[in-house]
């Protein structure tokens, strides 16, 4: 045999070596008893696996990051009320659960709690109870999507002041919502469009005197809807106007006026907000409101509202936030005439010493006056409070606050309130 044939055998040996042994090498690195082995029991003849996929659902457990961040807190209590209508001890428990979900596109988050209050020698009572829930999707880059739902049971504490001092047992006030928006962006520009729905049902009020006053004549409806167009004309600062137009509609009549003040509210203003490398955010707006009735004899109500909102976060244990306000609304159960025109004002500072010890302050200012009955309303708060932390479950809380108000109706009202409980915390 030549030189060459032997060459060419040899060749062709050695490739038909590494065909064989290619299959084995890789199959090694793949072993990982998932099934994608040969040597997997359930492919082996002969061989029948102790525990067969079918009969174990360990696989089918949830992973350890669940879809939801479950955060609960309960909170323990006890507070002393010395004012102008004497003074008073309540013990109250406070239950919160929240929910938060991050996606790729999405973010859900869910809130809840409620006040249980149980006053001096007095029966247990609900005074709160609040649900919240909100959802963001993005449908791409430019486009999102949000919504929302809130529902809130609550009660005033009589006595407070706020609450008339003719007044036994106040209202419970039910509400309930929602809203839905979409916000696009072109370039410099964006444009949202919101359109929301809201419930408002008042039960009876309790005088002093024994009497009992029926608030259903201000149960209603309100829904209303929006237009935001914005322009980023620098990266700090966005210009941007705002339309609505709402609806209030009542299911009954007034017994003063002996008609439904079903009335519709147009709102327009314009603004600009101010964001800093995410330290500090400003928002300042102003415009106009006119609401007309469908009544004819009772007019329109014109005026000029203000908006402002300043959150300040240097560093992580430093935030700092206020606010103004208006609001034109109907007048409620404790208020009179058909519009309740209201300003307000708030503050608050929020500073962690250190690991185990917090320390917050507040304060906030309101007025009001009512449009057809020449009644008013004013009135400012203050407080302090900190949170001592026992470990990482557990804290101690205390707060003192203080609350004046007066009132056409009720005159001037005050009362401090000092609050000492513990806090048990997921």
């Amino acid at each position: 045999m030549s030189w060459r044939k032997r060459q060419l055998i040899w060749r062709a040996g050695v490739l038909g070596t590494l065909c064989l042994v290619m299959p084995v090498m890789a199959q090694s690195e793949l072993r990982t008893w998932d099934g994608s082995g040969t040597d997997n029991d359930r492919l082996v003849p002969g061989i029948y696996p102790a525990d067969p996929v079918l009969t174990n659902g360990d696989w089918l457990r949830e992973p350890d990051n669940p879809f939801f961040d479950a955060d609960w807190s309960v909170a323990l209590r006890g507070s002393y009320i010395k004012g102008s209508r004497g003074e008073r001890f309540d013990v109250l428990m406070v239950p919160s659960v929240a929910l938060d979900h991050t996606g790729a596109r999405s973010t859900v988050k869910a809130t809840g709690d409620a006040e249980i209050v149980r006053p001096n020698q007095d029966k247990i009572d609900v005074s709160a109870l609040r649900l919240s829930g909100a959802v963001d999707y993005a449908l791409d880059n430019n486009t999102e999507l949000t919504g929302g739902g809130r529902f809130s049971v609550t009660r005033a504490v009589a006595g407070m002041p706020g609450v008339a001092s003719n007044v036994a047992i106040a209202p419970q006030t039910i509400s309930g919502g929602g809203n839905l928006g979409v916000t696009r962006r072109f370039g410099k520009f964006n444009i949202g469009v919101t359109g929301a729905a809201e419930r408002n049902v008042y039960g009876t009020t309790t005088l002093t005197n024994g009497g009992v006053n029926d608030n259903s004549e201000q149960n209603a409806w309100a829904l209303d809807a929006g237009l935001r167009v914005g322009f980023q004309i620098t990266p700090i600062f966005e210009v941007f106007g705002r339309a609505g137009v709402g609806r209030d509609l009542f299911d009954l009549p007034s017994t003063a006026l002996g008609f439904k003040p079903d009335a519709t509210t147009a709102t327009l203003e314009g603004g600009v907000t101010g964001r800093w490398h995410g330290i500090l955010e400003a928002t300042a707006s102003t415009g106009v409101v006119l609401r007309r009735f469908d009544e004819a004899s009772l007019g329109e109500v014109r005026t000029q509202i203000y908006d402002a909102q300043l959150s300040f976060t240097p560093n992580p244990t430093l935030r700092v936030t206020g606010g103004i306000s208006t609001t034109v609304a109907p007048p409620g159960p404790s208020g009179s005439g058909s519009t309740r025109i209201g300003y307000g004002a708030n503050a608050a500072v929020a500073y962690t010493v250190n690991s185990w010890l917090a320390l917050r302050a507040l304060a906030d200012w309101s007025q009001a006056s009512f449009i057809g009955s020449g009644g008013t309303e004013s009135g400012y708060g203050l407080g302090v409070g900190s949170d001592y932390k026992v470990n990482a479950h557990t804290a101690v809380t205390a707060d003192y606050n203080f609350d004046q108000s007066e009132s056409s109706a009720s005159g001037v009202q005050d009362a401090h309130q000092m609050t000492l409980g513990i806090t048990l915390a997921r």
